[in-house]
């Protein structure tokens, strides 16, 4: 592709929007222009980029037995209502009518569809497993979108959904599922961990996140040092060694006057944040109210609570805790009327010890507090806080480190949420009508390369792999107008292209300067530089944009030397 023929422009200025270094450099490389708020073009190179990385997840996926097939990006209200999602996704769920006054979302996600049309087409134990992709165009109604493509309100995803008669067959299919996200992001040349994760409003049991490592990540990761363990911090969890005190002190009654946070309690008793137990009161939409106890140097967990709940919450009423007997600001269990209150006890206050919690009295806290002694027997213990660095892997014990990462894919056990409440069954092999238990597997396409850039790339700009570079060799014309060099440029040009070469051959009638940067820019893997004075010396640079790395050779080594570089760059 002669680069003068091409559509592609490049940019000087750091664009306004743009936060992040990935994000800046999509937009000055030509990768992408803005639309709208998270709505973006996508330009010629970044397509070429694009359609390699689906190519790769294209053979990723067919080794392992997966189908492709394409679904709507319009879909109809009346499968929403029977999963329910109708009513809980929020208001990402961009809904829209037609003139009829029809119902219909622009498609988040697709499970809907798959069930719907799984459950028409597949009635025998004999049709399954099956398991069924797309690549496409997903919209979502982001409250904030930012970052460029990180979180955007119309982006590229691939979404896989599988199908089968046992949870042994799921596991199977989630473990290729798990091997083939993992070849996918190797062949990127990303540094990615995989980890627990939340399942969110998809919902399902166990699910997993590949997390691309960037400072500039959204997401928190528990990392332990000692072993391979990881968990986004919505899912992970830390061990407690708990405590359990022989000769106990009673508890006392203590005035605390109009000390009701932990911050204050600390300062007034000149006691560690750890010593205090905190509240946590919510009801949900039926009006059950529930108290979350916690240590309180810790953090709820909102997602945790999501998961226990199961339906949405907001933070209790005064009449809510008052028909319970709690008083807000110094709530506890001792006094509540637990036939009015759920009550679930995060695992830290296990390691609690003559500590004070909330005496559901104004301006009064108890001292004295053993959590063996003195909780109620109905309650049930959690995993609820946030974890902090230094905590310890619940696996191993070792020391947890927090990371930010960038996520990339997502794998899902689902189970038989939509199956059950879509009524899509099958028959087994005695004729018994049983739904079908699914998994889910998720990759956000353009987020990948975003993801990509945000890993690879220095000063100058962008550094991509041979197998994501838009073209893997820029081809630098110097001295346009001297006819010798131009004549060599283009037949090596033919010769590089008639070998197989991907190659944007630089014709621009532009300064040298300006081509170097532009090459450093846009990030192509090898830049071959062609120019009178070195050609008047039989020779021919090349530079390695990984490594920066020049040399000239002769022309007659030439194709050699390029081979060299190619087994010595990623």
């Amino acid at each position: 592709m002669r680069w003068s023929k091409y559509f592609l422009y490049t940019l000087k200025e750091t664009p306004k929007e743009a936060e992040i270094i990935s994000h800046i450099y999509l937009i000055r490389a030509g990768f992408i222009r803005k639309l709208a708020s998270g709505i973006y073009n996508y330009m010629p190179i970044f397509l070429r980029t694009l359609k390699k990385l689906e190519k790769i997840i294209r053979e990723e996926l067919d080794k392992k037995g997966a189908i492709e097939l394409l679904m709507p990006v319009v879909l109809p209200a009346e499968l929403w209502k029977e999963s329910g999602r109708w009513y809980k996704y929020g208001k990402e769920l961009w809904r829209i009518k037609d003139r009829k006054d029809a119902e219909f979302a622009l498609g988040p996600t697709h499970e809907e569809i798959i069930t719907h049309i799984v459950r028409t087409e597949v009635s025998s134990y004999r049709d399954l497993p099956l398991n069924l992709y797309q690549i496409q165009t997903k919209v979502r109604d982001e409250i904030r979108p930012r970052f460029g493509l990180m979180r955007a309100r119309e982006f590229i995803m691939k979404d896989g959904y599988s199908f089968h008669s046992s949870w042994e067959s799921l596991n199977e299919t989630y473990n290729d599922m798990y091997e083939a996200y993992s070849n996918i992001f190797k062949r990127c040349g990303l540094y990615f961990k995989v980890v627990e994760a939340d399942t969110g409003n998809i919902g399902g049991s166990d699910s997993h996140e590949f997390m691309v490592l960037a400072d500039t990540g959204e997401d928190k990761i528990a990392n332990c040092k000692s072993c391979d363990y990881a968990a986004n911090v919505e899912k992970a969890y830390t061990k407690f060694n708990e405590v359990i005190v022989e000769d106990k002190k009673p508890l006392e009654l203590i005035e605390t006057p109009d000390k009701k946070s932990i911050d204050e309690l600390e300062e007034f008793l000149n006691l560690p944040p750890e010593k205090f137990m905190k509240a946590f009161l919510v009801e949900d939409e039926e009006g059950i109210l529930y108290m979350f106890l916690i240590r309180g140097d810790y953090e709820i967990n909102e997602a945790k609570i999501n998961n226990i709940i199961g339906k949405p919450w907001k933070m209790a009423t005064f009449e809510a805790l008052k028909e319970a007997n709690i008083i807000e600001g110094y709530a506890g269990p001792i006094g509540a009327n637990l036939d009015k209150v759920k009550i679930f006890v995060d695992y830290s206050v296990r390691t609690i010890v003559d500590g004070i919690t909330g005496a559901n009295k104004q301006n009064y806290h108890y001292k004295g507090f053993y959590w063996d002694r003195d909780l109620p027997e109905n309650i049930e213990w959690v995993n609820i806080h946030v974890v902090k660095p230094a905590d310890k892997c619940p696996i191993c014990g070792g020391e947890l480190e927090i990371i930010r990462g960038i996520e990339v894919g997502h794998i899902f056990k689902l189970g038989t949420k939509y199956s059950e409440s879509m009524k899509a069954y099958y028959k087994d092999k005695d004729g018994k009508e049983k739904p079908f238990i699914m998994g889910c597997y998720g990759i956000g396409v353009t987020r990948v390369i975003q993801a990509a850039i945000e890993q690879n790339h220095d000063e100058n700009g962008i550094i991509w792999t041979k197998e994501l570079a838009p073209f893997l060799i820029d081809l630098i014309l110097l001295d346009l107008k001297d006819e010798e060099t131009r004549n060599f440029a283009d037949n090596l040009y033919k010769e590089l292209t008639d070998k197989g070469f991907e190659v944007i051959y630089d014709d621009r009638d532009a300064r040298a300067g300006f081509k170097f940067k532009d090459a450093d820019l846009i990030g192509f893997p090898i830049h071959i530089i062609i120019g009178k004075k070195n050609l008047k010396q039989g020779l021919i640079e090349i530079k390695n944009r990984q490594t920066q790395e020049r040399v000239k050779v002769k022309v007659e080594d030439f194709w050699k030397a390029l081979e060299d570089i190619l087994q010595n760059i990623r």
